[in-house]
């Protein structure tokens, strides 16, 4: 099994590395770099997605380093009404400082509070997706879908990445997903190369749009999955 996760990670790598060496003639982005906002549910249960989140967000900033790089706001919630954001980091190393100094508390999901600060920051500069994380939705699925709506109004596309089988959360995750203009896709603690392949190629969309995810989509498992919900319909 340990094998076999291995090769999974390096398929998917390489995948990637394709994409970059295509793209690397490309002229990198004018200005600051591209804004992504990586959102997390850090209530008691998602420990250990957290410790795994912890560990493979590198990816994103490998992903698009020589794309221009890429600008990423830890936000998460927990605990009693708790939600806060940092400060927009451009490495890894900064953005793993910030989540290791978090600890998940108990609590119940504030996704709408998320969705509002996506909203409030693509007001004040762009944003080029949203990243959530979660295993649950404990809120009013049409309120949340009511600000996923004007998150797709403004551009700024809602990755939902789910883990667990609930199939109400599912659903409730692609629906906020959908309406945003992004996508949806599950995951599971046991192959933890598939979140990181699903972080990469979050970060390709956010650096080079759809016509990047397009290119990567050719090579890559996860990058078509995230064209496959952002192109249906």
């Amino acid at each position: 099994m340990g094998g076999s996760g291995r090769d999974l990670d390096r398929a998917q790598g390489d995948a990637v590395d394709v994409f970059l060496r295509t793209a690397r003639e490309a002229p990198p982005p004018s200005g600051d770099a591209p804004r992504l906002i990586f959102a997390l549910d850090a209530t008691m249960s998602r420990q250990p997605t957290w410790d795994l989140a912890c560990g493979v967000q590198a990816g994103m900033f490998e992903a698009t380093a020589r794309l221009g790089g890429l600008s990423v706001q830890l936000v998460y919630f927990r605990g009693f009404s708790e939600c806060r954001a940092s400060r927009f980091v451009a490495d890894a190393r900064a953005l793993t400082g910030l989540m290791q100094g978090v600890t998940c508390q108990g609590g119940r999901t504030q996704i709408g509070r998320v969705l509002r600060h996506a909203r409030n920051e693509a007001g004040r500069g762009p944003v080029k997706a949203l990243v959530l994380v979660g295993d649950a939705i404990e809120e009013d699925l049409d309120d949340l879908c009511g600000v996923a709506g004007e998150l797709g109004l403004l551009g700024l596309p809602a990755f939902c990445f789910h883990e667990g089988p609930d199939p109400a959360v599912a659903a409730g995750f692609s629906e906020i997903a959908r309406l945003s203009g992004g996508a949806a896709a599950r995951f599971d603690l046991t192959a933890p190369g598939v979140l990181a392949a699903l972080l990469r190629a979050a970060a390709i969309y956010a650096t080079r749009g759809l016509d990047g995810l397009r290119l990567a989509a050719h090579e890559d498992a996860a990058a078509r999955r995230l064209l496959a919900g952002m192109t249906r319909g």
